[in-house]
């Protein structure tokens, strides 16, 4: 800021003229210009950190904690285990044992 008072105290002893207020508009201009651009670079930069952490700590909680639940109750949510003996691994719902009614009134 210094910078800008010296700018201004060389110009004042010098008389003011229309080419001092455009200097001064144009280094006023970029000043804030580079302002503009440094907030954005802060907040992009921000918004990575701060998004990267939430993301990581949710997908600990959510996914790790799911998964020694299911580690501890003996669940497996897909079946891995291949059998040579079985022709297919289609598993049938057998939806035909509902009458019609017990679909209309499902809830």
């Amino acid at each position: 800021m210094v910078w800008i008072f010296e700018f201004v105290q060389r110009f004042v002893e010098r008389g003011l003229d229309w080419n001092f207020i455009e200097v001064l508009v144009k280094m006023i201009k970029s000043f804030f210009i580079g302002f503009w651009e440094g907030q954005k670079l802060f907040g992009e930069t921000i918004a990575i950190v701060i998004n990267t952490v939430l993301l990581s700590v949710v997908y600990v909680i959510g996914v790790g904690l799911t998964s020694i639940a299911a580690k501890l109750f003996g669940k497996h949510f897909l079946d891995l285990k291949l059998d040579d003996k079985m022709k297919t691994y289609w598993i049938d719902l057998n939806l035909g044992g509902a009458s019609v009614n017990d679909y209309y009134r499902q809830f």
